[in-house]
């Protein structure tokens, strides 16, 4: 019919661009996304557990109050990636992911840490800086505003 659309059912076109797998070919494909999945899962929990690490040695230095510079950051990241737990429940391959690029250079002074606009950071910098930022911005909801002090008043008053 000259003029007229025709709608082409693209699932038809689509199955018949799928080339046909052996099952040993299948087989090998389950497996190699069955890997991937594992691979993604391992990473993921290195991840968590390695943030949890930072999260806690980050959390000694906020309550003593001392601000986040360049040098407590490498001592962050060294503590973090030497901690014996981390390492027992993760192997060297794993634990390589976190390790951060010598190509990646970052100062280490003790002025203050300023990545500007970059959000491309190594795990367990990243990791702090969150840690940090969660710390002063709780601070900043806890300081009362002045004049926003409310009377307390008791029951029935």
């Amino acid at each position: 019919m000259l003029g007229h659309s025709t709608e082409v059912d693209l699932s038809t076109v689509y199955l018949y661009s799928i080339p046909r797998l052996t099952g040993a070919e299948m087989n090998e494909l389950t497996t190699h996304h069955a890997d991937h999945g594992l691979a993604a899962l391992r990473f993921q929990t290195a991840a968590r557990d390695l943030e949890h690490i930072v999260r806690n040695i980050a959390a000694r230095y906020i309550a003593q109050q001392v601000p986040l510079t360049w040098r407590l950051l490498h001592a962050i990241e060294a503590e973090a990636l030497a901690d014996l737990g981390f390492a027992s429940r993760h192997d060297a391959l794993m634990l390589g992911l976190f390790q951060r690029p010598s190509a990646l250079p970052y100062p280490e002074t003790d002025d203050p840490v300023d990545f500007g606009a970059s959000n491309a950071l190594p795990a367990v910098f990243a990791f702090a800086v969150s840690v940090y930022e969660e710390a002063h911005r709780r601070a900043a909801q806890a300081v009362p505003v002045q004049g926003a002090l409310r009377r307390t008043r008791a029951w029935g008053d």
